[in-house]
């Protein structure tokens, strides 16, 4: 068995091609998209953030959200970039939206990628400390924060408050527990990857990675989960952790799947640079006939790894079609690898 959920990048644009036209388009759609795929049987609903785009980048809002309309879906984000957020604010804005769902949320961060504009958490107010890179800062934002979401008092109280106070020092409120077990790491390398699993956060694993190898995408992701896992069991925690990865995979099923996506069925890796000093491997994209593509994702390493797989979904083609896509996975895809 294999939970399975979607990963959408919110993107809209005005033009009249564009099921969502508007920031209001997509964060309704993303909405109706994650009651879709509960009532199609789907695991999760996961969302990533960017940053002074028109992508989706307040996470906080739309999980509530997403929370109080849905009763089982997972809820989650794929991820969250930790230059940009005030750990403790964001400790009470996570602690909230859990609760609000009734603990579903999966809240995947990082130390994020390459943005729209240049060091834009520097807008936000954040900035690395002397001697630090950014992604230092987005590690340090990210240690805080899983530290205060454990729920154990650090702040003195006012010995004179305006209501009255529990003994001892204060936490954050409203804290929710078991939450700190639900808080997965975006990781791009194998060193991150053991960062993560020694600290204790879940693993998730996206459609690029750093090219340490030079071997295939998926062999090369596969061998970082089993880095973190190993890492994990060295550093004796007591819970299984969860590993999920990402893949654009698409059932052709129609005419209009063909048009979308049949061009695409035969892709290979790519290789890049996410930033100069960066070489990065982009893993392929897979469409074709059900049949055909459940042939070719049992020669997927990673997917076999990984306990949960998150679908990317081309969220501007509107929520029907996408439910479409969800479907068409679960149903005829799904079953045929043993997956359901």
């Amino acid at each position: 068995m294999k939970k399975i959920g979607f990963l959408s990048f919110g993107h809209w644009n005005p033009s009249p091609h564009s099921q969502a036209r508007s920031a209001s388009d997509v964060l309704l759609q993303s909405i109706d998209l994650a009651v879709a795929a509960e009532e199609l049987g789907a695991d999760g609903a996961y969302f990533r953030v960017h940053h002074f785009a028109r992508q989706l980048g307040s996470p906080f809002p739309l999980l509530a959200a997403v929370g109080a309309r849905t009763k089982k879906i997972e809820i989650g984000t794929a991820v969250i970039d930790m230059r940009y957020e005030n750990p403790l604010y964001m400790a009470e804005d996570a602690g909230a939206a859990d609760l609000i769902s009734g603990g579903r949320l999966q809240l995947g961060i990082s130390r994020g990628s390459p943005e729209q504009v240049i060091d834009g958490f520097r807008y936000f107010g954040y900035q690395p400390a002397e001697g630090e890179t950014d992604a230092d800062m987005g590690r340090r934002h990210a240690e805080v924060f899983f530290d205060v979401i454990r729920g154990e008092g650090f702040a003195r109280p006012n010995p004179r408050p305006m209501f009255p106070n529990p003994p001892g020092m204060l936490r954050l409120e409203p804290h929710s527990e078991g939450l700190r077990d639900r808080i997965w790491w975006g990781s791009s390398s194998n060193a991150t990857a053991q960062w993560a699993a020694k600290l204790g956060m879940n693993l998730q694993s996206s459609t690029l990675k750093t090219d340490e190898s030079g071997k295939p995408f998926h062999v090369q992701q596969a061998e970082q989960i089993r880095i973190y896992r190993e890492a994990w069991k060295e550093a004796g925690h007591q819970r299984e952790p969860r590993v999920s990865v990402s893949r654009s995979i698409f059932a052709l099923m129609n005419d209009m799947d063909r048009a979308y996506f049949g061009g695409s069925g035969e892709s290979e890796d790519s290789i890049g640079n996410i930033d100069p000093q960066t070489r990065a491997i982009f893993g392929r994209s897979y469409a074709a006939e059900p049949d055909k593509l459940i042939d070719q994702l049992k020669s997927d390493e990673a997917i076999a790894e990984a306990d949960t797989l998150l679908l990317t979904v081309p969220n501007q083609l509107g929520v029907d079609y996408n439910a479409h896509v969800l479907e068409s996975i679960l149903k005829h895809v799904a079953p045929g690898l043993g997956w359901r």
